[in-house]
């Protein structure tokens, strides 16, 4: 270590010293620290190591960019013949020593027991807290389980509550583990919050207790600001104005004014979080219209040089629909936008500049915060509140601390710096408690898969399969939760045992007699239920014989009194609701519910051939007309029993009642009330017990359904011979095996079944798409299909995915996400050859919401099915040849530059 720690520019914090002497002791390590505190360091100490020692590294990480990143820094330090990168589209120096990686290309070399496993020593995780994540996480905890026991795992996190129980669990599946968490930040955080052009301290020291203090001068100015401003505005309401609004609306600072109070202040490098990609589009517009510039001369020809040579590649034709002259124009003047709608090369372009110094604000959505090198003296929260692709949700402590997290360049600056601009609604105690909050823990997202159930069997056989499963974090976690409840079910009993005791009458038992009252209880109950249908029945069975012109009684409510039917229609479910105007002039349409009993007619009036309910003057007339006809209500007829004292099965229960001893007790009514509180406890001990069964061994019950619809479509059968009793994987299932996609086993059907036979390469891509393509938007539009064999093979697919989702419903599976063609016809034209231009010009005429970063990023999924699909049939096979050449096609202009 003390060779490596010469090569540092820095001397090493005690935390690292901690993680590193863990590793060169050959323990595994799990080091948690909070963002740029610089826990990588004891990653790349296990890159040294294993250099030193003739070993392998894999280093890897959750996304291209920051693969792409790590791969830079060690390429830097320990030359291009000893590093290599891996990542789904790219492929350098492979066989490298260290080889830099995505997560999922290693979890695939462990289901593959890749050769180039051979000599691996280390391997580090960094952002190991992904694993949480709802849709990929589960591919973190398949690496550690899978990765065979000699090798030492570098686990890095951002500060999580629950460090401890992941350390424990990565002790228990993983042997001797060293945990080391470290919550100081090496750069002190302020926070603050924007009120108006103000700059105000959120805190103003502590209490003498340790515990942070609201700073009480922000408290009221917010408070005044608050009581002035409308709090919203709504442009529909009367007068421009909110209902209740108590003064002008509230302007909160421009962007552009944020950025210039940022640099008044020297607070600049700045990332300002906007949560929305049009968001970051229009703060960008919004500063280049307002001739806004950060960047100096000798800057602005820095910036030209570095563009330019990151861009150099990018076709000419394709610089206008790119936005490239806008987007580098902002750039020269010192800010830019950052979100996942951009062109690859535009994002690494704005990081680049923005680490040297040469982009002072970018506008980013939190995408920017997942583990990308690019720390900033300033970070800036424009809301408190952001769309997770469902519903717009608060900010949680944990996601607050991590976009916070970028502010304060180690090594540059004394202090960061956290802005909250204030917006009325907003509470400084709702910011304190996001600020101070230290509970956030690490939750586990894994479950077995179609794919993952296969590799399983087909690696370790059922039995096995189902032991590594019930060692998974979740498993982990989920037996923990157990454990409290457990608890619970035995204190439950306890209490039970005791109201036993407080119900016992000398006279019989009286548990027998409670279960009596029960039961009469219940009887009388569905007696009512039953009687109330009928009633329901009859009602609606009359209504239905209502016709136009009809005086009916409507017996109770609002509505109560005399009614004309003017309609006597159904509604989309069948039930008659007949359209009445009553005799107070009200219009509208009746229900069952409004009739406790059938209805009848009283008599008839003569209509209009034309009734406008709409119009005041016909329904006064009706009104007039209904009055004068001399009808009248008739009077409240009372409601008919529940047919309770007909019943023969609540008369003989009754007589049992009567007849028990205990029901002489001079205490009965106290004990009946022991037996009530007896019986409450005993159902929600009941359902605590089922849900203590339901959570223990659930993952290996979901294995164990997986592997019955694998095995009722074909992918695994039966054992024969040696392997008699067990369960083995087919051809089938095999062709599964190696099918990596959120819908593994509906492209597998496709292949079995033929779907993608005989299409040419860019009609293949247009119907593979579907299986990854999925809109952003929560209606959907009605997407355009080419015609042809495309529309037929997306039709098979569709066929396809309801058969599936129906063996996967009668299973109590999750559903495999229905396919969506949105993007064949985007995809179709751009494999045919068509122009950046015409493709996207296209999908947006058809409505189709389509940044260039975005079909890039389709592209590139499509991309990598096509691949899976060649390498599983054959290249050789027409349907592997196809996709050979689809991927050839696609793989052009910005998709190409893309992959490199």
């Amino acid at each position: 270590m003390t060779e490596f720690a010469a090569e540092l520019a820095f001397e090493m914090d005690p935390f690292q010293v901690r993680g590193c002497e863990a590793l060169e002791e050959g323990h595994g390590v799990l080091v948690c620290a909070p963002t740029g505190a610089g826990k990588t360091v004891v990653g790349e100490f296990a890159v040294h190591l294993a250099l030193a020692e003739g070993r392998k590294c894999f280093y890897t990480t959750p996304i291209k960019a920051l693969s792409n990143q790590k791969f830079a820094d060690l390429t830097a330090r320990y030359g291009a013949k000893s590093v290599g990168l891996l990542t789904g589209d790219t492929s350098i120096n492979g066989s490298a020593p260290v080889v830099v990686m995505t997560t999922e290309v290693l979890r695939n070399m462990l289901y593959a027991e890749s050769p180039a496993l051979e000599g691996l020593g280390y391997v580090v995780m960094d952002e190991v807290h992904y694993l949480a994540d709802r849709f990929r996480g589960a591919v973190w905890e398949e690496v550690i389980l899978h990765l065979p026991e000699w090798v030492n795992l570098v686990s890095l996190s951002a500060t999580v509550s629950n460090a401890e129980e992941f350390g424990e669990w990565l002790v228990a599946v993983r042997g001797d583990t060293t945990v080391v968490v470290d919550e100081h930040r090496p750069v002190p955080l302020w926070q603050h919050m924007l009120v108006g052009s103000r700059m105000m301290d959120l805190f103003a020291g502590d209490d003498g207790g340790g515990e942070l203090k609201i700073n009480p001068t922000l408290v009221r100015r917010t408070e005044e600001v608050g009581r002035v401003h409308a709090p919203w505005h709504n442009p529909k309401a009367k007068g421009g104005r909110a209902a209740g609004a108590r003064g002008p609306r509230f302007k909160p600072p421009s962007r552009t004014e944020v950025v210039e109070r940022l640099g008044a202040a020297d607070l600049l490098p700045a990332i300002v979080f906007v949560f929305s990609r049009a968001g970051c589009e229009a703060a960008v517009a919004q500063l280049a219209r307002s001739g806004l510039r950060l960047n100096s001369e000798d800057e602005v020809a820095e910036v030209r040089r570095i563009v330019e040579s990151k861009t150099r590649d990018l076709p000419d034709a394709d610089l206008t629909v790119l936005g490239y002259w806008e987007w580098r124009e902002a750039l020269e003047r010192g800010f830019a936008g950052h979100h996942a709608g951009m062109l690859p090369a535009f994002k690494e372009t704005v990081e680049e500049l923005f680490v040297r110094g040469l982009v002072k604000a970018v506008f980013a959505t939190e995408t920017l915060a997942l583990g990308i090198n690019m720390p900033a003296r300033t970070v800036v929260l424009e809301r408190l509140v952001k769309y997770n692709g469902e519903a717009h949700v608060e900010l949680t402590p944990g996601e607050y601390t991590q976009l916070t997290g970028r502010a304060g360049r180690r090594g540059i600056d004394v202090e960061g710096h956290a802005v909250v601009v204030w917006q009325p609604g907003v509470d400084p105690k709702s910011v304190a408690g996001l600020a101070s909050t230290r509970t956030y823990p690490l939750r586990s997202s894994f479950r077995p898969g179609y794919n993952m159930a296969v590799n399983l069997v087909d690696r370790l056989g059922a039995r096995q399969a189902r032991e590594i499963l019930e060692q998974s974090f979740a498993q982990f976690q989920a037996d923990r939760s157990v454990v409290g409840l457990s608890r619970k079910v035995d204190r439950n009993r306890d209490a039970l045992a005791g109201y036993t005791e407080s119900m016992t009458c000398h006279l019989g038992d009286f548990t027998e007699y409670a279960s009596l009252r029960r039961q009469i209880s219940d009887r009388e109950k569905a007696l009512s239920r039953q009687t109330g249908a009928v009633r329901r029945a009859e009602a609606a069975h009359s209504l239905e014989q209502l016709r136009k012109g009809d005086v009916i009684s409507v017996p109770t409510g609002r509505r109560s009194g005399l009614a004309i039917v003017i309609d006597p229609g159904l509604d989309a479910s069948g039930e008659p609701r007949p359209l009445v105007v009553t005799e107070d002039r009200w219009a509208g349409r009746l229900s069952v519910a409004d009739f406790p009993g059938p209805v009848s007619a009283l008599g008839r009036v003569r209509l209009p051939r034309q009734v406008d309910i709409r119009s005041p003057k016909s329904r006064r007339d009706l009104a007039a007309t209904l009055r004068a006809s001399g009808i009248e209500a008739p009077t409240r007829v009372r409601r008919r029993g529940s047919g309770a004292a007909d019943d023969a099965d609540l008369a003989a229960l009754r007589r049992a009642l009567r007849a028990h001893p205990c029901h002489g007790c001079q205490d009965r009514e106290a004990h009946a009330r022991w037996a009530e509180r007896y019986q409450r406890l005993l159902s929600e001990t009941e359902q605590v017990e089922r849900k203590v069964a339901a959570t223990t061994h659930s993952l290996a019950r979901a294995f164990d359904r997986i592997r019955g619809l694998l095995a009722d479509r074909g992918y695994l059968a039966p054992g024969e011979g040696e392997l008699a009793g067990e369960q083995v994987v087919t051809e089938h299932g095999r062709r599964l095996a190696r099918l990596y996609s959120e819908s593994d086993l509906l492209a597998a059907e496709c292949l079995r079944n033929g779907v993608w036979e005989g299409l040419p390469a860019p009609e293949l891509a247009a119907v593979v798409s579907c299986l990854v393509y999925e809109a952003r938007r929560d209606g959907p539009v009605e997407a355009r299909l080419p015609g042809g064999a495309v529309a037929d093979a997306v039709a098979e697919t569709a066929r396809l995915w309801a058969e599936l989702e129906s063996d996967e419903r009668h299973h109590r599976l999750d559903r495999t996400r229905q396919p969506d063609p949105g993007f064949a016809w985007t995809v179709l034209r751009w494999a045919r050859g068509e122009s950046l231009e015409k493709v996207i010009t296209a999908a947006e005429s058809a409505g189709l919401e389509l940044s260039a970063g975005d079909f890039v990023r389709w592209c590139r999924q499509v991309i990598d099915l096509l691949d899976q699909i060649g390498t599983v049939v054959g290249r050789g096979d027409p349907v592997g040849k196809a996709a050979d050449e689809a991927v050839r096609a696609i793989r052009r202009g910005v998709v190409a530059l893309a992959a490199t």
